[in-house]
C-alpha cells in the first residue's frame, strides 16, 4: 500500500492533494478521541493540470454529484492508526477517479433474435395458453 493516487497510468502529484485529520466517529475505549486518525483527501478535479482535459471533463461529468466546487474529497476512517486510513483513503480516491474517467463503452449493435428463438418463445405462450384454459371453470 501506498499514498499515491494513480488514475490510469497518470501519478496524481501530492501537491495537488489535500489531506485533512479529525478524530474518528463511533464509540472508543480508553484511548477514545485522542488521535486525529480519521483522514480526508482533497483533489482539485477542476483546476487539475496533472489530468488531460478529456479525462478532466469526464470525471467532471461522471462525479457531478459528489463534486464541491469541483473538489472530489474522500475520507476513511475505518482503521485505527492515521497511516492505513491515509493509504485506504489514497485507493478509494484512486479507484472513484479511475472509474470516473473511463471512456463510454462502445455502442451496443441492434441484432434482431433469430427465428428458432421467436419459435420457441412463441410455442411457449401457446403452451401456456393452452395450460391457462384448461384451468377455467367451464360451468356445466
Amino acid at each position: 500500500m501506498s499514498l499515491e493516487v494513480v488514475v490510469r497510468g497518470i501519478t496524481i502529484p501530492p501537491e495537488e492533494l489535500s489531506w485533512r485529520f479529525s478524530r474518528s466517529q463511533g464509540p472508543g475505549g480508553q484511548s477514545v478521541n485522542t488521535t486525529d486518525s480519521q483522514a480526508e483527501l482533497s483533489f482539485d478535479v477542476l483546476r487539475s493540470v496533472v489530468l488531460p482535459a478529456q479525462m478532466r471533463e469526464r470525471a467532471l461529468e461522471t462525479l457531478a454529484g459528489r463534486l464541491s466546487d469541483g473538489v472530489l474529497t474522500v475520507a476513511a476512517s475505518e482503521f485505527r492508526s492515521q497511516l492505513r486510513n491515509r493509504e485506504a483513503a489514497a485507493e478509494r480516491l484512486s479507484a472513484l477517479l479511475t472509474e470516473a474517467t473511463a471512456p463510454p463503452p462502445p455502442p451496443r449493435k441492434k441484432t434482431r433474435p433469430t427465428r428458432g428463438a421467436v419459435e420457441r418463445r412463441l410455442a411457449e405462450k401457446q403452451r401456456r395458453s393452452e395450460t391457462k384454459r384448461l384451468r377455467r371453470y367451464s360451468g356445466d
